[in-house]
Parts: C-alpha cells; sequence; structure tokens
C-alpha cells in the first residue's frame, strides 16, 4: 500500500525562502525532507526542538557607554574605508535570517 500524504502550506519572505532553500540545496536535503525531518523532531521532543528566547536587552546607543559607542563607530568607519561594507538591503536580509 502506497504511504499516504498531506500538504503543509505556509507564507514566508520571499528572500528567507531562497536563503534556507540554498543552504538545504547546498546539504542535497529536498524541502520536503526537512518539513518531515522537522516535524518528527517536533514529535520526538514533544514540543519544538530547539530553544525560542528572547534575548535579556537589546543593546541601544543608550545602554553603551561613551567609549562604547565610539569605538563601534571606529569599526564602522574603517570597515567601510576599506570597503568591507554591505548593501542595506543585505544587512536586513542577514538580519532576518541571522546569518
Amino acid at each position: 500500500m502506497a504511504a499516504k500524504t498531506a500538504n503543509v502550506t505556509a507564507r514566508i519572505q520571499p528572500d528567507i525562502k531562497k536563503n534556507a532553500e540554498a543552504i538545504l540545496e547546498q546539504l542535497g536535503i529536498p524541502v520536503s525532507v526537512f518539513i518531515d525531518m522537522t516535524y518528527r523532531q517536533v514529535i520526538n521532543h514533544k514540543g519544538i526542538p530547539f530553544a525560542v528566547d528572547l534575548p535579556k536587552s537589546v543593546t541601544t546607543k543608550d545602554s553603551l557607554t561613551d567609549e562604547e559607542f565610539n569605538t563601534m563607530m571606529k569599526n564602522g568607519l574603517k570597515q567601510a574605508k576599506e570597503d568591507k561594507s554591505i548593501a542595506v538591503a543585505d544587512a536586513f536580509a542577514s538580519l532576518r535570517t541571522g546569518i
């Protein structure tokens, strides 16, 4: 008897989908197999198989000393002068995906 299947539909941001699928392709894992693996891990762990935590605090300008802020700005300027900067869209995409 053939195995029964069920469909899973999810709406996600296109750049997250693209980046994740590129990594899965490098690993040789089809998306459907990854989803199956993830669901199996949820079942095995009887919950989410990884930590889902909020950071204790978010670094803001107000939470930095003047010395820490100035060091951060100097490092940014150095990176810019050495042409080690990235496009804003790429920076936000990496923040969204956690890369």
